[in-house]
């Protein structure tokens, strides 16, 4: 392809339309809203139109007859010069897009057409249409964000690790690197997450934010919107002024940041952390940006929010499960375990419970229990429960059957709406001194014997005699059994040993297998390996265990067979 212009050569009958349709075609090019440029084929300029002459800064005499490469050298080795000679190279028309190193900045589409005699470029002004789909680009990137930000922090039962991980979420569509500080309810500040756009100073942010807090000056970022809940955004280059020489400032010079946003996490009246975005020398936030942080910031304390009201309810959880499920009592020659595993983090208290107590004659006696359901209402049933057992057993010294019995009837009577199970053991001496158990069930997972050898005994069916609370008529029996010096009696609830993975029997099974194998441990190791062994990962249901196991080694249980009060 030529310059526009007429052939010296051409014959003279075409001289006319030639010229006319020459002139056409220049008028053409001249107002066309493009730039346009020929190149021959020794890379030199021979035509340049307007447009071409306002997109390279000169005028035509300056450029016409000039090497492309000699005019403007910073083409030398750039997308355009590879691009110019494939087409040349290839014989093909190639298009592609970039942004201009030379005097007028943006992006262009360019479109090659090698020719015989040349190469033909046009290049059209892209930078309007780049930054529309920019602009939708950015706006879909934010959209996306708060979504997965609300996803990650209102589904996560585990809502601190979900809060680290937010850094990487707001990178890099909000910023180029972020710290997430949070506030736990005594004042105290820690950095939980960072995450930095860029891998190789992904390890130099980790190390920053490790130390930074120790550190910082009252009068950093950091420390304002702690202190005074407002948004701060500063040069990185005001921050290091205020920072006094060490690590955590030598950090911050290697992860060279030209600019810090810090958007305090306000919830409830007061600020439960602060969201540090950091931004390098060629990004600064947008105000729909900065919408949209605010809008990651006060989720991410809303979040915080539940935290420590979960906390304030586990403490308090936790307060009234060390209430009702008191250490057992000390009984030379015995010792006596408890346990009590939750289900879950937000469960500190349910409807299983164990008690160890002497009746008025020195007998002890251990209880393990279950009330129905699995929620504050059940742990009320079970406190009034265990409290309503330990006085009818305390008051009328009655032997497990009877206790049971006087249980019933109390739950019927008075707690209409509750069911219950529980196993009732007695320690006592026989008329020669012989140590034995008396126990009675209603409905429980039965007790069970484990002997010095390993010998592992079941007390009675799989399952007791009627729950509590259906009928207060239920003829509730006893049984007895001689115990040997060292054997160990274990209550469990049902929790140790139901799985929705396996039946209850084999739930029991599992467990006598692990009682035969640990039999000769101390009773404090005997069930914390039972409950590892039994509960891999968090249970699915509250346990509570109490062990008994005489020694010998002083006074056994005294007692002997009880009456009816």
């Amino acid at each position: 392809m030529g310059a526009p212009g007429v052939d010296e050569q051409e014959s003279p009958q075409r001289e006319g339309i030639g010229s006319r349709s020459d002139a056409d075609l220049a008028r053409f090019l001249e107002t066309m809203p493009a730039a346009f440029f020929f190149l021959d084929g020794d890379w030199l300029l021979r035509y340049v139109n307007t447009e071409a002459e306002q997109l390279m800064g000169r005028s035509r005499p300056e450029l016409l007859g000039r090497s492309l490469w000699t005019a403007f050298p910073e083409l030398v080795g750039s997308v355009f010069e590879a691009n110019y000679r494939k087409a040349v190279a290839t014989g093909r028309p190639l298009t592609f897009e970039a942004s201009s190193p030379g005097v007028r900045p943006g992006w262009f589409e360019v479109r090659a057409w090698p020719g015989a005699d040349g190469l033909a470029v046009y290049v059209l002004d892209a930078t309007d249409r780049r930054d529309a789909e920019e602009c939708a680009r950015r706006a879909t990137a934010r959209t996306g964000l708060l979504a997965r930000v609300s996803a990650e922090l209102s589904g996560q039962l585990d809502t601190l690790s979900a809060l680290a991980r937010l850094a990487q979420l707001v990178v890099p569509v909000l910023a180029d690197a972020c710290i997430v500080t949070l506030v736990d309810r005594e004042g105290r500040a820690r950095d939980v997450g960072s995450w930095h756009g860029d891998p190789a100073r992904r390890p130099v942010m980790h190390r920053y934010a490790q130390v930074r807090l120790a550190t910082l000056p009252g009068n950093s970022p950091v420390a304002q919107a702690l202190v005074a809940g407002t948004p701060v955004t500063q040069s990185v280059d005001a921050v290091l002024e205020v920072m006094p020489p060490g690590p955590a400032r030598d950090l911050l010079v290697e992860l060279s940041p030209a600019t810090v946003v810090v958007l305090p996490l306000t919830a409830e009246a007061r600020t439960v952390g602060v969201l540090t975005l950091y931004q390098d020398a060629d990004r600064m936030l947008s105000d729909e940006d900065t919408d949209t942080a605010w809008q990651v910031a006060a989720e991410a304390a809303r979040a915080v929010a539940r935290v420590h009201r979960h906390n304030q309810q586990e403490q308090l959880a936790e307060a009234l499960q060390r209430s009702l499920l008191t250490e057992p009592p000390g009984v030379a020659g015995t010792d006596v375990v408890v346990r009590y595993v939750p289900a879950a983090e937000a469960a500190r208290v349910g409807g299983d419970w164990y008690d160890a107590f002497l009746q008025r004659d020195g007998a002890l006696v251990v209880v393990i229990g279950d009330v129905v359901g699995h929620d504050t209402a059940a742990a009320a049933a079970m406190g009034q429960l265990r409290g309503l057992l330990r006085g009818i057993a305390h008051y009328s010294g009655a032997g497990p059957a009877e206790v049971l019995r006087g249980l019933d009837e109390a739950v019927v009577g008075m707690h209409e709406e509750t069911l219950a199970t529980a196993a009732v053991v007695r320690f006592e001496r026989d008329g020669a001194g012989r140590l034995r158990i008396r126990w009675a069930n209603a409905g429980h997972p039965p007790p069970i014997v484990v002997a010095p050898d390993g010998a592992v005994t079941t007390l009675g069916g799989r399952i007791g005699e009627l729950m509590l609370g259906v009928d207060p008529t239920t003829v509730r029996t006893e049984s007895v059994l001689d115990l040997p010096l060292g054997a160990a009696v274990l209550l469990h609830t049902d929790g140790l040993v139901e799985r929705r993975e396996r039946s209850l029997d084999e739930g029991t099974r599992t467990l006598v297998g692990h009682l035969a194998e640990l039999a000769g441990r101390p009773l404090e190791e005997l069930c914390d390996g039972l409950l590892r062994r039994m509960l891999r990962g968090i249970p699915q249901d509250d346990v509570a265990l109490v062990a008994v196991r005489c020694t010998g080694a002083g006074p056994a249980p005294g007692g002997t067979t009880p009456g009816r009060g």
